[in-house]
């Protein structure tokens, strides 16, 4: 019953605090260029499923 109420809470409270971090008229006034942000967060994805890619392939080749 409280997980229940914490859950219900939480989100209401998600919510609320999510729309009023909304940019007022849309993305184009965004002080952020929201493409640029998305694009170095994949970026870094792509990047550390690489670089742990080729350690565990390293780990894998040194322990034979």
């Amino acid at each position: 019953m409280i997980k229940t109420r914490y859950v219900i809470f939480s989100a209401l409270a998600l919510l609320v605090f999510t729309t009023s971090l909304h940019a007022q008229t849309g993305c184009g006034d965004s002080p952020e260029n929201p493409t640029v942000v998305l694009a170095l967060v994949g970026s870094a994805g792509a990047l550390f499923s690489t670089v742990r890619a080729r350690l565990k392939a390293r780990r894998n080749s040194s322990t034979r």
